[in-house]
């Protein structure tokens, strides 16, 4: 008999049914050319989707190609972007899952160098890789740190044209087949960018107070929200704090919320910092498992909307108690799905949600489930001895 477990209970939001809790975080694989996701992302998703994810996020798709990290990030600002990554959605749905995409603009931090290359902004060494440097962009024309790239002041055009875009990546992402999109407002990247006083010193319309600091991504929201469907969820990943002095704050991320909410957004996605570096990899003491999940409980309880959990979560146990206890709706995992594409599957075993291995693709389960009896038979035969 399978003991009830809320990790593995499914979730409606609007016409969409998740058959759990579990999602695949965003995950950076910066090895897209020119944008265009190929076959190490179809294995590199479809493996979330074989090892029983509720919900596979690809990583953040660039919406202009000036919005990049990276040369090697992912992008949807063409119908081809779309098309490339139509055969991913299509076998993310064949085993059960639901696809999302991450529609983002790296802003100040593009034009990066790949992690394994340095992770800082591109210079004579990517040059002698042929990966050159591009124009970058930002509320105000301030680099990230000493030695990074000077973006420029966008205009209100500039503006304009990037929520344009973004929303006509939306349309693209519904017709690739995803059936969640999730604006990235959160690690510094543009959106982020602009409501955090940190970065945002503009003294017109989109700048000042957190109404006006907002301003850039309300309207991007709004945009995407015309002309997604009305029946998939829209997700909005945030930093819910800057981890810096005088910088947004839990407050501002409940007010925001509260906004999103009267625009349709569905869920919060609450991660933290990355408004000076780094989000990944900030320097000070490690984190502890879970440091991320208050945010998503109070902007649950406060603002009145489903939300994400994500950080250091590390044990089916841990990620059974955030759902349970009403922190959040979602729990998603990154690296830890790394190290285990099947960590959900194996979460429903440690949890006894899925004790005949019917969760599992029936390709697995089959030889999995008669595995699991004579490894059963045999430690009784040692114990019989």
């Amino acid at each position: 008999m399978s003991s009830a477990s809320n990790l593995f209970t499914p979730l409606q939001i609007r016409d969409l049914t998740i058959p759990n809790r579990l999602v695949i975080s965003p995950m950076c694989q910066y090895s897209a050319g020119d944008g265009l996701a190929n076959d190490w992302h179809t294995v590199h998703l479809g493996k979330f989707a074989q090892g029983g994810a509720g919900i596979v996020f690809t990583e953040a798709a660039a919406v202009q190609r000036r919005g990049r990290i990276t040369h090697g990030d992912l992008g949807i600002w063409s119908d081809a972007h779309a098309q490339a990554l139509s055969g991913i959605t299509g076998f993310i749905r064949s085993m059960g899952s639901v696809s999302a995409i991450q529609l983002a603009h790296a802003g100040r931090k593009a034009a990066m160098q790949r992690p394994w290359h340095g992770n800082g902004p591109l210079d004579d060494s990517g040059h002698r890789r042929g990966e050159e440097p591009w124009q970058v962009m930002a509320p105000s024309a301030e680099p990230l740190g000493e030695g990074w790239l000077l973006p420029f002041a966008m205009s209100k055009a500039d503006i304009a044209q990037v929520v344009e875009d973004f929303a006509a990546a939306a349309r693209r992402s519904d017709q690739a087949g995803f059936d969640i999109a999730e604006v990235h407002a959160a690690h510094g990247y543009l959106a982020a960018s602009f409501l955090s006083p940190v970065s945002n010193h503009r003294t017109d319309g989109y700048g000042g107070d957190r109404s006006g600091r907002s301003r850039m991504l309300l309207e991007t929201v709004e945009a995407v929200r015309a002309v997604w469907p009305e029946g998939k969820p829209l997700f909005v990943r945030v930093s819910a704090v800057d981890g810096s002095p005088q910088g947004w704050s839990l407050e501002d991320t409940v007010e925001l919320a509260k906004d999103l909410k009267t625009l349709g957004v569905d869920v919060i996605d609450c991660s933290s910092g990355g408004i000076l570096g780094s989000a990944t990899a900030a320097k000070g003491p490690p984190p502890r498992p879970g440091f991320q999940v208050p945010y998503a409980q109070a902007v649950k309880e406060e603002a009145g909307l489903m939300t994400q959990a994500v950080g250091l979560v590390l044990t089916a146990q841990q990620a059974e108690e955030i759902v349970a206890q009403g922190q959040a709706d979602l729990v998603a995992i990154g690296r830890e799905a790394l190290l285990d594409p099947n960590w959900p599957l194996n979460a429903a075993l440690a949890l006894n949600a899925d004790p005949e291995w019917n969760h599992w693709p029936e390709q697995y389960g089959w030889w999995l489930s008669r595995r699991a009896k004579v490894l059963e038979a045999l430690a009784q035969a040692s114990d019989d001895s």
